[in-house]
């Protein structure tokens, strides 16, 4: 990364990144938490743009921001009202106080650790050879998280069933 193009890029990337996070944790309205989220995802494709890992940049940008974010947002949108809004809670000073304890830890190992560079990526990681080590090496891992987003679908319309349909599916 030369030059003035991508380190502007990288810095406005991560404030832009770092706001969008904060959103998240400081918003009132779910619904807002949650554009805030997908603005956080897409920040992150952005990085991966920056390192020349388009097909991690597509791929967190289609499955995040197109397959989770827009599960969450609708989970959110079919949940009745009162569930909507994050109200005070009690741990709000404890939690507080943890982030910045594990702020103050990250940045004491950001700044002690000696970072090993390379000049170079690795030749031969191509789209190809990301979709064999997916479907071998990978495909437990794979195949747990298709599971486990099948799941969430399955819970999030759980929560949308009114109890007159939850009478209805008892009969049957």
């Amino acid at each position: 990364m030369e030059g003035f193009g991508p380190s502007f890029a990288f810095w406005v990337l991560a404030a832009l990144t770092l706001v969008a996070a904060g959103g998240v944790m400081v918003s009132r309205n779910l619904l807002h938490a949650v554009l805030f989220l997908i603005l956080t995802f897409i920040g992150v494709a952005g990085f991966f743009v920056l390192l020349s890992a388009d097909f991690i940049a597509m791929a967190q940008v289609i499955i995040y921001v197109g397959a989770i974010a827009v599960l969450v947002l609708f989970a959110v949108l079919l949940t009745p009202r009162s569930g909507r809004d994050n109200g005070e809670t009690r741990w709000a000073l404890p939690g507080i106080l943890l982030a910045v304890c594990l702020a103050a830890i990250f940045l004491f190992v950001v700044h002690d650790t000696a970072w090993n560079t390379v000049d170079e990526a690795p030749a031969g990681l191509d789209a190809r050879a990301l979709g064999t080590a997916l479907l071998t090496t990978w495909v437990v891992p794979f195949e747990i998280a298709s599971v486990l987003l099948t799941a969430a679908l399955v819970g999030a319309i759980m929560l949308t069933r009114s109890p007159e349909e939850e009478a209805e599916d008892a009969l049957v």
